[in-house]
């Protein structure tokens, strides 16, 4: 299994939308396990194929608070909304360290196909409704900090654009340096 490189926000290829998959194959399965692996390695709760740069209808879930429920969701999509709705505090992997309030439908009814293409529906409440519906977002193009106001959503991006521009210059060159330990960023 490989750990695969998570876009970050504001990286315009996190708003391609992602085509169906259609072969239900070995590359599939492959990128399945890669998938799980870097969502419980960075560590998450979810992970759809487009945050890895990867533009398929594939979705990775383990909302259990002992990470040993895997769920696949291949080709999913919402049936049916609740017209409850539920505040809930949300996270993404492409947005590290930032968190905030979200208005969901409390539950959704998916269908979706297992790795070897077979459809299954599922209705869903709390956690695993909101990563469902914060995932199939992602395969649409959509972040969840654009449900936020712009100028939240502004100054996330401008927090995220300069931590990029940090973490550049930051990263090793062929040249030795010194270590900066302690100095002021």
């Amino acid at each position: 299994m490989t750990l695969l490189t998570i876009l970050r926000y504001p990286d315009a290829r996190l708003h391609k939308i992602a085509k169906p998959v259609t072969v239900f194959d070995e590359r599939l399965k492959k990128l399945i396990a890669d998938m799980a692996e870097t969502m419980y390695d960075a560590p998450g709760i979810g992970l759809a194929a487009t945050q890895v740069d990867v533009h398929e209808r594939v979705v990775v879930i383990d909302s259990s608070e002992t990470h040993d429920d895997l769920r696949v969701f291949i080709n999913p999509e919402i049936l049916w909304a609740s017209p409850e709705k539920k505040l809930c505090q949300e996270g993404c992997l492409s947005v590290p360290g930032i968190y905030d309030e979200v208005e969901r439908p409390a539950q959704v009814k998916v269908r979706a196909q297992d790795v070897h293409g077979k459809s299954f529906e599922l209705s869903a409440d709390g956690m695993l409704a909101v990563c469902l519906q914060h995932e199939i977002d992602h395969l649409n193009g959509f972040v969840f900090v654009e449900y936020l106001s712009p100028l939240k959503r502004n100054r996330i991006k401008t927090k995220m654009i300069k931590e990029e521009r940090e973490m550049q210059r930051s990263e090793p060159t062929d040249k030795p340096r010194k270590a900066r330990r302690g100095s002021a960023r």
